[in-house]
């Protein structure tokens, strides 16, 4: 398990400086483009690309840190700076899309003097096919290694490649209608949609500083609990879990009949625990056991237990809803 943890941080790592790099070498394209056309489209693209490198360097050195081990003042570890990292870059974002917005809108009070259109075009096309090989590798990387620090700058990439489509579209449409305004115009819708990427990242972001839960992940758990149950295992409730980086956290009470021993009792704990780590490879999970009671058997599907007080005679159904809530024992009336 150590060798594989070593692996995915290596990994990650790999991707996150390939990131750095390549984002330098398109930062210095787009420059050169910028002063041969002087294009507000292009600026725009430069503004970000300016933005990216910034917010990579800073993923980059947030993969290092999320790598240390937990100690004494984070028992939980150090993922969370990944979610840190991915709010700053959707911040750095909206400040370009600032940037950007400004520049358009006093070329379009202005005018402005386009040149050597052909080269750029063939410049920007380039950076366009570049910027969509990375985004889509990192984001693919990122979904691989748990890594929202990655998936966000892959992300972040593939905004950039559009960002880029258009303003190859802006310099096409200028070059062969003769209409300048297209340029500013581009502009302005490419800084609009970068707001909304980066506003959406730093959602993203907040939601996991606040341990906010993915359903779909609750989804996933409650049918393996589902899958693995047992007739003995009469209820589970309050079923809760917190993501930090790769590392999911997971924690729920499960009723199971009162004569069994803590040993029995811990079997059943480490059974659950090797199941739902061959979907969460890096989980930990915390299960309050409690103790059956009379009233229980009347929706105890245990039919082998020797010490039923009650006939069983009505029906608790699992799902996602009943196994994250309190034990309010929601019978079914109907059965």
């Amino acid at each position: 398990m150590a060798n594989e943890k070593t692996l995915i941080q290596k990994e990650k790592l790999r991707a996150g400086w390939l990131s750095v790099i390549i984002g330098i070498l398109v930062f210095s394209a787009k420059i050169i483009t910028y002063f041969m056309t002087h294009s507000a489209a292009v600026y725009s693209d430069t503004a970000e690309s300016v933005v990216h490198i910034l917010a990579t360097i800073f993923a980059l050195l947030s993969l290092y840190y999320a790598a240390k081990p937990p100690d004494k003042n984070h028992p939980y570890g150090h993922g969370n700076i990944e979610y840190f990292s991915a709010g700053m870059e959707g911040l750095l974002i909206v400040i370009a899309a600032g940037m950007i917005l400004y520049e358009a809108i006093n070329k379009l009070i202005y005018g402005v003097e386009l040149q050597n259109l052909g080269s750029a075009i063939f410049i920007v096309l380039g950076l366009v096919l570049v910027n969509l090989a990375l985004g889509f590798y990192l984001v693919h990387k990122g979904k691989k290694t748990n890594s929202l620090i990655l998936e966000a700058d892959g992300k972040h990439i593939l905004t950039d490649s559009f960002t880029s489509a258009g303003v190859l579209t802006g310099l096409v449409l200028v070059k062969y209608t003769g209409i300048k305004i297209f340029d500013p115009v581009i502009a302005l819708l490419i800084g609009a949609n970068i707001v909304i990427t980066g506003v959406k990242l730093m959602r993203h972001s907040f939601g996991g500083l606040m341990l906010e839960a993915n359903e779909k992940i609750l989804e996933k758990i409650t049918e393996r609990l589902i899958e693995l149950r047992r007739p003995y295992w009469i209820d589970i409730h309050e079923l809760r879990y917190f993501q930090i980086a790769e590392k999911f956290f997971v924690d729920f009470h499960l009723v199971l009949p009162y004569y069994l021993t803590i040993r029995e009792s811990h079997d059943v704990e480490e059974f659950i625990r090797e199941e739902l780590a061959k979907d969460f490879p890096e989980i930990e999970i915390k299960i309050h056991l409690d103790y059956c009671r009379e009233d229980m058997c009347q929706f105890c599907i245990f039919e082998e237990c020797k010490n039923r007080k009650h006939k069983k005679t009505k029906d608790l159904k699992w799902s996602l809803d009943k196994l994250i809530s309190e034990p309010k024992w929601c019978v079914d009336e109907n059965h």
